[in-house]
């Protein structure tokens, strides 16, 4: 276990009791401080820096329509431009289906008559706007992500440069290695085995994830099963096997530990949200406490509290979510931060086809993580992608090289959606 002095500096100040450390010690809280100070003085830096390579793009490109397009519970946006260029994306549905009337009411009149070339900008703007800053977390940043993407689609189309490339200097991870995840609680260890063992051999990953606990910090049914799976697993799979674990926000600081130290005992490479994911001083405090690796942040809405998390040394792997997050441009800057700070980006992966947006995402991130999530390859949206099959190979996946993001979804199935309106009654503060 880590003696961790920054951890007890901390709590006695917290405490009042700043007064009563010896001079060395008030010294060294202060030597602590400052070092945090210069970190966030370097990140806020970074956070300045623009994404969205706007050299590529020498005219405006002026946004004519924006539009969420429904057919049942399945969701596209389309942007057009002035001068005909288009872009389409695929939302995360199963969020979509509640969140529909903000896209349409709240954020895509802003769009209209906007230069998509200040993406970077409009994100900002957005936030703003009609105060959508109130909507905070997935209620914003999903619909947003929806209409980024459609954005950068349109620009990558016009530029003939892959989604990635927009929003990157270069592409690091032309191929993208892959972990199976087995997401089922509420069942034994025993039966965890038998369909992670099918998973795996599908996809023939190198990587795993498991899950432990029994999420937010309610009660594991059956009792014991985490304690039973971990051994099993690495038993089962050898030492070989890179082998992740997510609790998902089970445990408190103490009971983190205690499965943080049994992960780490069997070699688990990562250990993901030991205490609900917004106790950020608590995932601090588990990670200061054990030798393996942190992972967090697939439920963050905040670019601070990423901020927040990385200087303060929360967590070792940042792990935003594509869609959850608001989209690529927001999450390339926590990349960047990650890198700064010497830490691994790993995003999450939800929803539609979070799969591809992702991969574009990791092709040109310099600090990705070895392995990500591959949850199989989607038959909800009938598209053509000439440069790769989407599907793994030999545990891994082949980014599309095409421009936007490298497919084409069948023109007959976008013909079936219905635009959604606008309600035209509704206030607009």
């Amino acid at each position: 276990m880590k003696t961790n002095r920054r951890r007890f500096l901390a709590t006695a100040l917290a405490g009042g009791a700043a007064a009563a450390l010896p001079l060395s010690s008030r010294a060294a809280a202060a030597r602590s401080t400052d070092s945090v100070k210069a970190k966030y003085a370097k990140l806020d830096e970074i956070l300045k820096q623009p994404v969205l390579k706007r050299q590529f793009f020498t005219s405006p490109v002026m946004i004519e329509t924006l539009e969420l397009l429904r057919l049942g519970n399945s969701f596209l946006c389309r942007v057009r431009s002035k001068d005909g260029a288009e872009g389409i994306s695929v939302s995360n549905n199963s969020q979509q289906i509640s969140l529909a009337a903000i896209q349409v009411n709240r954020l895509q009149p802003f769009f209209i008559g906007k230069d998509a070339r200040d993406l970077d900008n409009l994100l900002e703007e957005v936030y703003v706007y009609q105060s959508n800053y109130k909507l905070q977390s997935l209620a914003l940043w999903v619909p947003l992500a929806t209409i980024e993407f459609a954005i950068l689609d349109m620009l990558g189309r016009i530029a003939n440069k892959p989604m990635g490339l927009l929003i990157g200097d270069k592409i690091h991870n032309p191929t993208v290695s892959v972990y199976r995840a087995n997401g089922e609680r509420d069942v034994t260890a025993e039966a965890v085995m038998v369909n992670l063992k099918k998973q795996v051999e599908e996809s023939q990953a190198k990587a795993l994830k498991i899950k432990i606990g029994g999420r937010m910090s309610h009660t594991e049914f059956p009792a014991g099963r985490s304690e039973k799976l971990i051994p099993m697993v690495r038993k089962a799979f050898g030492d070989r096997m890179v082998c992740y674990a997510d609790s998902n926000g089970s445990y408190g600081v103490e009971e983190g530990i205690k499965f943080g130290q049994l992960l780490q005992e069997y070699k688990f490479a990562f250990y993901e949200e030991p205490v609900p994911f917004d106790w950020y001083e608590e995932t601090k405090a588990v990670a200061d406490a054990v030798d393996i690796p942190m992972a967090g942040g697939e439920q963050e809405a905040s670019m601070h509290a990423f901020r927040w998390l990385i200087a303060n040394d929360g967590v070792d792997i940042v792990q935003p979510d594509v869609y959850y997050f608001g989209g690529v441009i927001r999450s390339m800057k926590v990349a960047r931060m990650a890198a700064a700070m010497g830490k691994v980006t790993t995003p999450h992966i939800s929803g539609g086809l979070g799969y591809l947006y992702m991969i574009h995402f990791v092709s040109v991130i310099p600090n990705a993580g070895a392995y990500h999530e591959f949850k199989g390859l989607s038959q909800a949206i009938p598209f053509e992608c000439k440069t790769s099959n989407l599907g793994t190979t030999g545990g891994f996946v082949t980014v599309p090289t095409g421009p936007g993001s490298g497919i084409e979804i069948d023109p007959a199935f976008i013909k079936k959606h219905a635009v959604v309106m606008r309600d035209r009654g509704r206030a607009d503060e």
